[in-house]
C-alpha cells in the first residue's frame, strides 16, 4: 500500500510538472490566435476573450517568401545535421581508442574550442573574402559545422564506455578495417548517441538566425528564422514611424504576430521531438558519463 502511495505521489508530481511545462506553449499558441485589441486590454490568457485569426492572416499573405524560407531552412537543417554528425562522429571515435597516439593532445585541442574562438570580425573575413560564401547556402551550413566541440566529446565519451573493446579485437582478428569496424560495428551500436546529437543538430540549425543575419543579405537565401525577424523588425519600424499610415500601423497586431511567428517557427521541432525522446535521456545521460 505504502509503495503504491509513493507511485501515485511521484506520477502526480511528474504530471504537474509536465503541465508547467507545456503551459507556456499553450499560452504562446492561444496569444496567436486572440484579436490584437483584446491582449491590448486585456493582457494575454489561457483562453482568447476574442478568438482572431489576423496574425495568421498577415503572415498567409507572406506565403511565397514563407515557403522558401521553409525550404532554405529545411535543406539547410537536414545537410548541416548529416554533415556535422558525420565530422563529429569520425573525429571522436580514433579519440575513443586509447591505442590512439597524442591522444590527450587532440582531445585537449578539441576543448579547447569550447573555451576559446577567433572571435566574430576574423572570422567574417574568412568566410566572405577568403572562401567567399556571402550570400550562399554554405555560409548558413559551415559554420555551424565547426562549433561542435561539446558533441564530438559527448560521442568520444559514449564510444569509449558503451562499445566493448572485445567486439573491435574480435573484428580485428576476422580482419576488419578500420572503417568497416566504424560502420559496421560501431555505428549501428551507438544510436542512442547519434540520435541525441543528430537531434541538438537540428534544433541548432533550425533556430539559427544569427549567421543568416550577417552571411545573408539575399531574400531568396533567408532562412524561416530570419525572415521572421525581419518581418517583425518592419512591423515595429513602421510602427514606431508611421510610415503606413494611421489606421495601417494602428490596426497592425504586433502582439499576436510576434506570437504567432514563434509558433511557425517551433512548430516542426514540437512535431519531430517526441520521436527522438526515447533516445535523448540514454544518449545524454551514457555519454556525458566521464
Amino acid at each position: 500500500m505504502k509503495n503504491q502511495m509513493n507511485q501515485i505521489f511521484v506520477h502526480s508530481v511528474f504530471i504537474v510538472l509536465a503541465a508547467l511545462c507545456l503551459f507556456p506553449f499553450l499560452l504562446l499558441f492561444m496569444s496567436s490566435v486572440t484579436e490584437e485589441a483584446s491582449i491590448i486590454s486585456n493582457g494575454y490568457s489561457i483562453w482568447p476573450s476574442v478568438f482572431s485569426l489576423e496574425a495568421y492572416s498577415y503572415l498567409w499573405n507572406q506565403k511565397s517568401a514563407m515557403f522558401n524560407a521553409y525550404g532554405i531552412t529545411i535543406v539547410v537543417t537536414v545537410v548541416g545535421t548529416f554533415v556535422g554528425l558525420v565530422i563529429s562522429a569520425l573525429l571522436a571515435y580514433p579519440l575513443s581508442r586509447n591505442d590512439l597516439p597524442m591522444r590527450r593532445s587532440l582531445s585537449f585541442l578539441v576543448f579547447f574550442t569550447l573555451l576559446f574562438n577567433g572571435g566574430l570580425v576574423p572570422t567574417y573575413l574568412i568566410y566572405t573574402e577568403v572562401f567567399e560564401m556571402k550570400n550562399t547556402l554554405m555560409s548558413l551550413v559551415v559554420p555551424g559545422l565547426l562549433t561542435n566541440g561539446f558533441f564530438i566529446l559527448l560521442i568520444r565519451t559514449f564510444f569509449a564506455n558503451s562499445i566493448p573493446v572485445q567486439i573491435i579485437e574480435s573484428a580485428y582478428i576476422d580482419g576488419a578495417s578500420e572503417f568497416k569496424i566504424f560502420y559496421r560495428m560501431v555505428l549501428p551500436l551507438s544510436l542512442p548517441i547519434l540520435a541525441t546529437i543528430g537531434l541538438m543538430l537540428t534544433i541548432n540549425y533550425w533556430n539559427d538566425w544569427f549567421n543568416g543575419l550577417i552571411y545573408v543579405t539575399e531574400p531568396s537565401l533567408f532562412s524561416i528564422q530570419n525572415l521572421l525577424n525581419r518581418m517583425l523588425v518592419n512591423i515595429q519600424f513602421l510602427q514606431q514611424n508611421n510610415l503606413g499610415g494611421q489606421n495601417v500601423t494602428a490596426s497592425m497586431p504586433m502582439n499576436s504576430v510576434r506570437m504567432a511567428m514563434a509558433v511557425i517557427g517551433i512548430l516542426p521541432l514540437l512535431l519531430i521531438y517526441p520521436f527522438f525522446q526515447k533516445y535523448f535521456v540514454k544518449g545524454l545521460t551514457i555519454g556525458a558519463v566521464k
